[in-house]
């Protein structure tokens, strides 16, 4: 596939595309999960890349919504399916989709949303969902803690090349390598002569160590499910509850999971957590065992007498003798006892029996007061319990590095399939709230039975069904706010899902398979002269060639005159009638355009029975070949047959509405 080729796809971004293991694949598939991925490529971008491209694929030029009216009966419905997704994902790859005339593509969207409208769902895969996002790539880690040694330059450029999280040494001998291992708490040799070397530290030679990259620096792989450890936990929620056929082993996936704190770290193993707070807690540990044998020995002299005879002080001082003396001599055993609790102090902060030997050594037996620990004791104790912190931190993230390696693709697809059900749940519930069925295509024109708009602002279940069909051309009459143009609404919402491969809020629907929609709102106000001919000319492509086109348009007399007007609407519906196309005009000059016609045009009329307390009584369904009557009609006639007014009047006036009308062709 050439990327370049594809609308709006340039140069730079056919380069991020190309990044992808399988761009074509995911072009193809309209997933917009995997085009996001590449480089500086949003997920909102990466729709409109999708939706491109499947255009592209189905040799499709984008033509098929011929106006404004038309595109936000589109958008309208929509948002009416991003509504009802649940993930920001479903949201946009619903984006993909839109009313086309390829058959290829509207086939290949009904088999989609026919399998689709058969999920269920169920209010736990919904909330499980909440938590599904698309996976963000692993980001550049820096691992200080350990190195790469080398004495060779090819093997340090190829080292630093596929390791750059490590920093990579060149050493010349064993010398070299113990260097290094008293500043990282592990080596990695990667030269085979290196072997049989004993180096004090924690130095491995491993000189295949490249070849698997994962075995010496497992942040590269624990980061990209740290980062994204909430969202695989949430799909594999997904996937339980909605029973999903997954590759994922989920239990495993789970377990692995388990052991992955947020930041890359291992979690659950009791012996590094004690190493780490042993690292953490020293300096402070250290200080409160200086106290506790400081206040022990304070007592202790507090509660004694000591007394000195005069030869004894003076060969003390004689001798240059101090406070460690009189404390040897007096208070051994005080002090023995107290270092001793400093000691055992000291152990049960750490809590790290392996290095209790070196833990004990902090407080020596040379008496002293204040007691105080042997600072290069500590110090050694904190290098060799940060060693064995890391040595450990390394070898289970090593362990665990191992055992996610299999489960990444595994865990992708297991994401990008519970972003795919939100899609088909969006569409389930799309059809499901607004009782909607599967449209036929054939035959000319369009029929709809028990057709309700979602579009309307009243509730969905209070919304009164719809029959209406038409093949070739008709005029659609009836009273002010009958409900004209919301059946206008309703047949160009359902035409629309029906060239998306959607289904349709009908009982049943059909519909010819146009090339494009046309729909003229009503205009607000007549319209200047220039505004007068720029519509005409629009209507003189429309009325020209052979082209499928359904044709919509609402009170189009308000753009001039209303005698002009007729005469202009009868006009554009004869060539209209000559063309392919299939036409419904709205119009209360519905009489006088059929008049001036010179073809047996058909007019329909949304019939008002009656009112009743002020308010109309309509009859939602058009009524075939019927000119429906006016809302003053109909106050002319209620006011004629009032016993209490001037009957004969409103007779006459009643007389004058009668002049438009023919005797219906059926009814």
């Amino acid at each position: 596939m050439d990327l370049e080729a594809i609308p709006g796809v340039g140069s730079k971004t056919a380069d991020r595309l190309r990044e992808l293991d399988d761009p074509e694949a995911a072009l193809d598939a309209g997933d917009v999960a995997t085009i996001a991925r590449a480089p500086g490529i949003s997920e909102g971008r990466a729709a409109r890349i999708a939706r491109a491209a499947i255009r592209a694929r189905h040799g499709d030029d984008g033509t098929f919504l011929g106006t404004d009216r038309s595109r936000e009966i589109y958008r309208s419905a929509l948002s009416l399916l991003q509504e009802r997704a649940v993930t920001d994902y479903a949201a946009r790859r619903l984006e993909t989709l839109y009313p086309s005339a390829s058959e290829s593509r509207i086939e290949e969207v009904r088999t989609f949303a026919e399998a689709a409208a058969e999920r269920d769902p169920d209010p736990a895969v919904l909330e499980a969902l909440e938590g599904v996002e698309p996976l963000e790539p692993a980001r550049d880690v820096r691992v200080r803690d350990r190195c790469l040694a080398t004495g060779d330059a090819e093997t340090y450029s190829r080292a630093r090349n596929a390791v750059p999280e490590l920093s990579v040494e060149l050493v010349e001998d064993a010398r070299g390598l113990a260097e290094l291992a008293r500043g990282y708490s592990t080596v990695v040799a990667l030269d085979e002569r290196f072997l049989g070397v004993e180096v004090e530290g924690d130095v491995r030679v491993e000189p295949e160590a490249l070849a698997d990259p994962l075995s010496v620096v497992p942040e590269r792989a624990l980061d990209f499910f740290a980062r994204n450890r909430d969202r695989l936990r949430a799909a594999a929620a997904v996937a339980r509850a909605a029973d999903l056929d997954t590759d994922c082993d989920l239990d495993a996936l789970e377990a692995a999971l388990a052991g992955l704190e947020g930041d890359g770290t291992v979690a659950g193993d009791d012996e590094l957590d004690a190493l780490e707070r042993a690292v953490d807690d020293l300096d402070a540990a250290v200080s409160v065992a200086e106290s506790v044998a400081n206040d022990r020995l304070r007592e202790a002299i507090e509660e004694r007498d000591v007394t000195i005879e005069g030869a004894d002080l003076l060969s003390l001082v004689e001798q240059g003798a101090g406070v460690d003396s009189l404390l040897r001599r007096e208070l051994s055993d005080e002090f023995a006892a107290a270092v001793e609790a400093a000691r055992e102090h000291l152990v049960d902060a750490l809590g790290v029996p392996d290095h209790e030997s070196l833990v004990r050594q902090a407080f020596g037996d040379e008496p002293t007061f204040p007691v105080e620990a042997d600072d290069r004791v500590v110090s050694r104790l904190r290098e060799q319990l940060t060693a064995e912190r890391d040595r450990r931190a390394a070898r289970l993230k090593r362990e665990l590095a191992e055992s996610l390696a299999d489960l990444r693709d595994p865990a992708a697809d297991l994401v990008d399939a519970a972003l795919e059900l939100d899609v088909e749940l969006a569409v389930s519930r799309f059809a499901r709230d607004f009782e909607c069925t599967m449209p036929e295509f054939g035959d000319e024109g369009f029929e709809i039975e028990g057709g309700r708009s979602p579009l309307l602002d009243v509730a969905f279940a209070d919304v009164d069904p719809v029959d209406y069909g038409v093949g070739g051309v008709a005029l659609l009459s009836g009273v002010n706010s009958g409900g004209k143009t919301s059946t206008l609404d309703l047949v160009a919402l359902v035409v629309v899902l029906a060239h998306m491969g959607l289904p349709v809020p009908a009982e049943a629907a059909r519909t010819e398979r146009f090339e494009s929609v046309h729909y003229q709102a009503k205009s607000q106000g007549t319209l200047d002269a220039g505004a007068f001919e720029s519509t005409l000319r629009e209507f003189g492509g429309l009325a020209t060639g052979d082209a499928r086109r359904l044709v919509l348009v609402d009170e189009l007399e308000s753009i001039t005159e209303p005698g002009a007007s007729a005469v202009i609407i009868a006009g554009i519906l004869e060539s209209l009638a000559e063309s392919d196309s299939t036409a419904v005009f709205v119009s209360h000059l519905a009489g006088e355009i059929r008049d001036a016609c010179s073809i047996d045009v058909t007019v329909d009329g949304i019939e008002a029975v009656g009112l009743e307390a002020g308010e109309l009584v309509v009859n939602r369904s058009p009524r075939k070949d019927h000119l429906a009557r006016s809302t003053p009609e109909l106050i002319v006639e209620k006011l004629a047959t009032d016993p209490d007014g001037d009957g004969a009047f409103y007779e006459r006036l009643l007389e004058k509405f009668g002049g438009n009308r023919r005797p219906a062709q059926s009814d």
